[in-house]
């Protein structure tokens, strides 16, 4: 039966009740932490992508670019560090998880300002050493927003949570891609750079206001780190040198992947495999959509207006409904859902790519993608967060968060050519059949009736 608190199937409140979890304090906290992780993303994507083709880079060169990105996809290799490491002085400042949100936040601004400052026509290089460094700061920030996330509140409130931090990270979307695009219009490309990194402030200052959440590990996971320990050092004093550093090892790098298994059995490897392929179809599609917009003829103006002011409005009216979906019916109904509406979108992309430069078909397209895209994100942020165990909540869903981005931005780095041998409705055409194999995997886990938890804790205050 599933666990209590993230039901999966069937109606768990009544539409009133499923409404009133967005007034929650904390779930209204995620709009900023949100926008904070929202903000660099397309900086060093589609954004970025239109720039470099501006600027007279091949799209070949600029697909090869997306790399950039496996950034976050490899980001499960330092979370633990993340989880269990404390700063020295931010730590006693303002605690583990804001000491590292703000640390992250500097270091994306500095970023930021490296790339506004580069010619990517005479330095790209220079372009691509920034972009890491921003994707670097960017990943561990979701690292520890998502911890906090899972952390902050009780877990029949994560779906809401999931819902309003991708509404914040949608309003991020807008500064980083309209607004950005805007800037430059007007006046350049380093100048919306240059403006872009002072909005990191945002995040900066919801640092300051927000607590430190207050996680209690039950007693099962401390009993199971316990009997690692022996079996890794053998029995001795705490006090020992090798068993102080097996324990941390063990406890910051071991345990989370034993007790993700311990709770799901051979189902994990499933379940593993339904992350990792679920959002690839339109992660895979997302890096071509910016090429595919210049090659069209459209304007910059017509991009932002179009592409990032309304899909991200229509982006964020999907994650809303993902997330009250989620509060009424639980987890896998919707996420099936999304899985399909996702697939099936991506195949209006190849009809913009047939029907030219029309700004209604845009429209079309842009709008039925971020409708999908938004409810999907939404509904699958809870899915990753209730598989998660709170003494372990930075490292798991590192692990889930680069396992789902991995093999979308591994493909995409071949889009460009892919477009470049065929074109642009066999690329897109491809995209949408990638996500067959998702549909597939949840209507699998769903006839298992896995058991996804959010640990044993309740966050407290």
């Amino acid at each position: 039966m599933p666990a209590e608190g993230m039901p999966t199937n069937g109606p768990i409140r009544s539409w009133r009740e499923a409404f009133l979890v967005y007034l929650h304090p904390r779930v209204l906290v995620m709009l900023f932490l949100g926008f904070s992780a929202g903000l660099p993303f397309l900086l060093i994507f589609s954004t970025l992508s239109l720039w470099l083709r501006e600027a007279g880079i091949s799209r070949t060169e600029i697909g090869f670019f997306s790399w950039v990105g496996i950034t976050f996809s490899i980001k499960v290799f330092w979370a633990p560090v993340v989880d269990r490491m404390k700063l020295p002085i931010l730590n006693r400042l303002l605690g583990s998880r804001r000491g590292w949100m703000i640390l992250a936040q500097i270091v994306l601004a500095v970023g930021l300002l490296g790339i506004a400052s580069t010619d990517p026509a005479a330095h790209l290089s220079h372009v691509v050493g920034f972009a890491l460094l921003v994707a670097f700061a960017a990943a561990t920030q979701d690292i520890v927003i998502d911890a906090y996330r899972i952390e902050a509140v009780e877990k029949d409130l994560q779906g809401a949570m999931a819902a309003t931090y991708q509404a914040g990270y949608r309003v991020a979307l807008i500064m980083a891609s309209a607004g950005a695009l805007y800037i430059a219009d007007w006046t350049s490309w380093p100048i919306a750079y240059a403006a872009m990194a002072g909005c990191t402030l945002v995040g900066m200052v919801t640092v300051l206001l927000i607590r430190e959440p207050v996680v209690e590990i039950d007693a099962a996971t401390r009993e199971r780190e316990r009997r690692l320990v022996d079996r890794l050092a053998g029995a001795g004093p705490p006090s020992n040198g090798l068993r102080i550093f097996v324990a941390w090892f063990s406890g910051a790098v071991v345990s989370p992947f034993v007790d993700f298994f311990a709770r799901n059995g051979q189902l994990g490897l499933v379940i593993l495999a339904l992350v990792g392929l679920y959002r690839i179809s339109d992660i895979t599609m997302g890096i071509m959509a910016g090429p595919l917009y210049i090659d069209l003829g459209f304007t910059k103006n017509e991009i932002a207006t179009v592409s990032k002011v309304y899909g991200v409005i229509m982006s964020m009216a999907g994650a809303f409904a993902g997330g009250l979906f989620v509060a009424r019916y639980g987890i896998f109904r919707p996420l099936l859902v999304g899985a399909v509406l996702v697939a099936l979108t991506n195949l209006v992309f190849a009809y913009l790519a047939v029907a030219g430069r029309d700004v209604y078909v845009l429209t079309l397209t842009i709008g039925a993608d971020s409708l999908a895209g938004g409810l999907a994100g939404s509904v699958f942020i809870a899915y990753l967060s209730s598989l998660t165990n709170r003494a372990y909540t930075a490292t798991q869903y590192a692990l889930f968060s680069s396992l789902f981005t991995l093999p979308g931005k591994f493909l995409g780095g071949f889009s460009g050519v892919i477009v470049d041998a065929s074109s642009y409705v066999h690329f897109f055409v491809y995209a949408s059949v990638l996500g067959i194999p998702a549909i597939l995997l949840v209507m699998y886990v769903m006839m298992r009736e896995p058991k996804p938890r959010l640990g044993e804790a309740t966050a407290e205050r």
